[in-house]
Formats: C-alpha cells, sequence, structure tokens
C-alpha cells in the first residue's frame, strides 16, 4: 500500500476514534486532535503572552476578588470544575472578554464598566466558561487539522510536526466562533447562572448595552481610515439577541433566578479609572499626555485624537491626518539620516531639515503620496529625547490641495510636544467612574453635560446606564458618569 492511502486510511480512523461524547453538550464531537491536557497546557502557556499584550492585569484587588469569586462560583457548577480556572481583568479601556482553553477567562476593564451589576457580568463569565466546558478550540482545532489537507494529516502521520500543534491551537482560541458554538456556550452560560440563582433577563439586557455601545463607538469612529485593529467583542463573538433570548427559553429546567447584585456591584466600581491608563497616554481635549514616558502634545482644534496600543491617530474631517509613534531602537546619528536611511525609502524624499523643538534635536522631511484617488503630501517629523533614550515620530497627511492652509498646525502641534516634569505627571489623572444617585430635578441632559468627555456625552451616558432612547432617569436610581 503506498503512502498516500496509508495517510487517508489514518485520517479515516483517526476521526472516528477522535470523537468523543462532550460532558457539557452531551452530543459526540470531534475533538482527536486536541486532548483537555493539551488544552490546559496550552492555556498556561498562552496567559502571560496575553495578560503583556493588554497592557497588563488591573491591579486593583477587591475588584480583582468579586470577578474571580464570581467565575469560581459559576464554574464549580460546569461540568469541568476540577481543572484550575483562572479570572483576569485585563486593564484595557477596550471592550472585550474571551476565554483561552484550560480555563482561562479574561474580561477587560472596559466590559466592567459598560456593566451595572453582577448579573450582567455573570453573563458575561458565563458564557465564556460555556466555550471552555464545549471544549469549542479543542474542535475548531481537530477540525482544522483535517480539512488543511493532506500535506498536514502527512506531517502528523510521520511525526514532524507535533511542536506546531500549540502554536496554531492558540491562534484558533481567540477567533470568532461559529454561530452554532456561540448558541451553545449562550445555552450553557445561562445553565451556570440558573445554578447560581441569578437574574437571566439580565443577559439579554447586557447583550442589547453591548449592541448600542458597539454602534456608538462605530459612529464615534467612522472617519477613521487607519483604524485597522477591531476591538469590539462582537469581532470574537457574533451573537444576536434572539439567539440569546431563545437558549434561555430553550431549556426547561433553567430557573429564573432573584439575584442580581447591582448596589454591591455598583459600589465596587465607583471611582474606577475609565478610558486610558495614563501610563499609556491619555486625552484630555486636544492634548495627548504620557505619564510614563513624561511628554505630551496638543493637536489643532476640530481634530478626533484616538489612542491605539502602538500609536496615536488624530483625524480632522478635510482628511488631515496626523499620527504619532515612538520608534522601536534607539538612534544617536544624524536625524535627517535616520529618516532617509533607518525609517523612509530615499526615493519618496523631496527635503529634509534640522529643527530644534524645545531643546531636543530633530529633523524633518517632505515626501510625496500618489494615489488614484488623488495627491497627498507628507510631512515627516522625528525627535530625538536624550534623556530617556526614545525616538518619536509625528507623520502629518493632508490632500495636495489643502497643504498649505494645514502647514501652520501641524508646525503648531510639532512644537507643541515638549517633556514633561515629574511635578507636571503627578497631576496627571485617570477619567474615573462616579456612582450617583439621581436627585429631583436631574434629567439626562443635566448629568451627561457634567461628564468628561469631549463628544457625544448623552449618548455615552444613556449606554453607560443602560437607558433607552428616550428613556427618562427615576429619582433615587444609581447611575454612573465620568469625572476628571
Amino acid at each position: 500500500m503506498s503512502n498516500y492511502f496509508k495517510i487517508i486510511l489514518f485520517c479515516c480512523l483517526f476521526g472516528l476514534l477522535g470523537c468523543s461524547v462532550n460532558p457539557a453538550t452531551g452530543d459526540r464531537s470531534f475533538t482527536g486532535f486536541m486532548s483537555l491536557k493539551d488544552e490546559i497546557n496550552i492555556g498556561r502557556r498562552e496567559h502571560p503572552k496575553i495578560v503583556k499584550a493588554y497592557g497588563g492585569a488591573y491591579k486593583e484587588q477587591r475588584l480583582n476578588r468579586y470577578i474571580s469569586k464570581i467565575g469560581r462560583a459559576l464554574s464549580r457548577t460546569s461540568e469541568l470544575p476540577n481543572i484550575k480556572w483562572t479570572f483576569t481583568i485585563l486593564d484595557t479601556p477596550q471592550i472585550n472578554a474571551f476565554a483561552v482553553p484550560g480555563g482561562y477567562v479574561y474580561v477587560t476593564r472596559g466590559l466592567i464598566s459598560l456593566a451595572s451589576s453582577e448579573a450582567e457580568i455573570s453573563g458575561v463569565i458565563a458564557h465564556e466558561i460555556g466555550h471552555i466546558t464545549a471544549r469549542h478550540t479543542a474542535q475548531r482545532y481537530s477540525s482544522s487539522m483535517v480539512t488543511s489537507g493532506l500535506t498536514m494529516a502527512a506531517g502528523i502521520f510521520l511525526g514532524s510536526i507535533a511542536g506546531d500543534v500549540a502554536d496554531l491551537a492558540s491562534n484558533i482560541a481567540v477567533k470568532s466562533y461559529s454561530r452554532s458554538q456561540e448558541f451553545e456556550a449562550d445555552t450553557l452560560g445561562v445553565r451556570y447562572l440558573s445554578r447560581n440563582g441569578y437574574d437571566l433577563t439580565a443577559v439579554p439586557k447586557f447583550l442589547s448595552k453591548l449592541r448600542a455601545n458597539s454602534k456608538l463607538e462605530a459612529k464615534r469612529q467612522k472617519s477613521d481610515p487607519l483604524r485597522v485593529d477591531n476591538t469590539d467583542i462582537f469581532a470574537t463573538h457574533p451573537r444576536t439577541l434572539d439567539r440569546v433570548k431563545r437558549a434561555i427559553k430553550n431549556k426547561k429546567s433553567f430557573k429564573q433566578g432573584q439575584r442580581t447584585g447591582s448596589i454591591e456591584y455598583l459600589k465596587l466600581i465607583h471611582d474606577m479609572p475609565y478610558g486610558q491608563n495614563p501610563d499609556k497616554g491619555i486625552i484630555k481635549g486636544r492634548l495627548f499626555v504620557h505619564s510614563k514616558l513624561r511628554f505630551s502634545f496638543e493637536v489643532p482644534p476640530n481634530y478626533v485624537i484616538l489612542n491605539y496600543p502602538n500609536r496615536v491617530v488624530s483625524r480632522h474631517s478635510n482628511g488631515n491626518i496626523i499620527q504619532f509613534d515612538t520608534a522601536k531602537k534607539y538612534f544617536d546619528g544624524p536625524l535627517k539620516k535616520y529618516i532617509s536611511g533607518h525609517w523612509l525609502s530615499k526615493k519618496n524624499i523631496t527635503e529634509t531639515e534640522n529643527i530644534t523643538v524645545n531643546g531636543m534635536e530633530g529633523a524633518t522631511a517632505k515626501l510625496q503620496l500618489r494615489k488614484r484617488s488623488g495627491n497627498s503630501e507628507i510631512r515627516v517629523v522625528v525627535i530625538r529625547n536624550d534623556k530617556n533614550n526614545k525616538i518619536y515620530r509625528f507623520i502629518f497627511k493632508s490632500p495636495k490641495l489643502i497643504t498649505a492652509e494645514s502647514s501652520l498646525n501641524f508646525r503648531k502641534t510639532t512644537y507643541s510636544f515638549r517633556n514633561l516634569s515629574e511635578t507636571d505627571t503627578k497631576k496627571i489623572k485617570p477619567n474615573r467612574i462616579q456612582v450617583i444617585p439621581v436627585k429631583s430635578g436631574d434629567t439626562v441632559k443635566i448629568l451627561s453635560n457634567i461628564m468628561n468627555i469631549n463628544r457625544f456625552k448623552e449618548e455615552t451616558f444613556r449606554v453607560l446606564n443602560g437607558l433607552a432612547p428616550s428613556e427618562k432617569l427615576r429619582e433615587g436610581r444609581l447611575v454612573k458618569i465620568i469625572v476628571d
């Protein structure tokens, strides 16, 4: 028999033997290429990488203990109570939650700030536990091994790619789930919530709030052409409100509990940071301030600033874009040489000159960018800070027709860049969530106007508090506002 047919026979036999009954769902599923032990090892290995990629774990101990307590209680009522479950709050304003195989569940600080009760955040955690107990990563990985073709199968048969299993599996783990897997995780999540006495109506209620927030963020960022990272929770969880409601109604054994935990939850998140951590840079009106690297700069009026993990992008409706970042490596040679030899291609540069920015050595260059949609002009600026061995970079882009009128604003932004003293950095505080009772005479407009955000104040207030577009406030209700 040829090796070709041996490989086909191996795949068929392994497919039959690799099916197992899932203890959570009761269904037979193909997980033959990843055991539960494999999943635990993958989770243990990937956990520190994930925490680092999201800027670290949120360190406030009371909230960490609270989230872990919720997670442990839910996981104890799951079909995998004996694995080592780990629940982590990631210190990022992104609205997201996900799970890595082996019992690792993550919720972001941004997601926690959006929730208004223990029942709501428990619904998210229970859903992620459901993905793990249903072993969705093992299913996707095993299926991908079969469908990726005979080359991969031959590698397994010959024992040559065993070391690649973990890398492929961890990659699959954070990609979006199928609709059937999402419904399965919803069903399992509701099961665990029911066993812990939670109010099940909190699940679709919070999903509606997540949808409203997703729409608001799309509105807030719709004009950013450089936005390439989709951090919305629905990018990895394609869930619908109808499916969640169907998951609740589908199982007659689910008991509707009364547990919501609203007051305790709101007390815990009172004074929690909202938005970016100052150590990663925060936006104060037109000012971008970084307390850890101790610098700031100001963008022109009517520019929207967006702070990404590796860059800051500011944009005007006329097409102008300002991008700022920090070079990965320090450069101690002539900065004009850095621009033309280390950063950009020489052929696109038309002129360079040395400059000084608030006592720091700098250089600037002009580039031409031609596209089918029209010509644009780019001006780049490099600033070297010898005190902390950092190279800072600006890219100013404008349509050719408005380059002249944009030039002054770009120059103002360049020369607004300055170092901050230790006294200055101590004054930099993040926005925070304050929980207050609604008083007589308070309206959505009154409370949203005192919020320390630049745009979409009322929409943000309504989303943050789960208020419908025309819903009015009730006296005595606890609501969240954003303050400096």
